[in-house]
């Protein structure tokens, strides 16, 4: 594909996963709460929500990624989401 038609692709790209990175965002600061409280009250961390919330991660880097052109790979839902995700420590 050309750079030009990647460009205006982009757009659609941006607002689709937009939408998805918003609602996300949302989510994750509620989820940021119940983790900080579950480990205040557990003293120990919850791996499906750090792997939750990793998720969030590699998708806001492969997003921005993308829409400051560093990278012509699209971000999910166009990709697989979890490819390229560090392991949770």
């Amino acid at each position: 594909m050309s750079e030009r038609k990647e460009a205006l692709m982009r757009i659609l790209v941006g607002i689709i996963s937009g939408i998805i990175w918003a609602f996300w965002g949302f989510l994750m600061r509620v989820i940021v709460i119940i983790h900080f409280l579950y480990v205040l009250f557990a003293n120990k961390r919850n791996k499906d929500l750090a792997e939750f919330s990793n998720s969030w991660n590699t998708f806001t880097y492969n997003f921005m990624r993308y829409m400051t052109f560093t990278t012509n790979k699209r971000p999910f839902p166009f990709t697989n989401l979890g490819k390229n995700k560090d392991p949770v420590q």
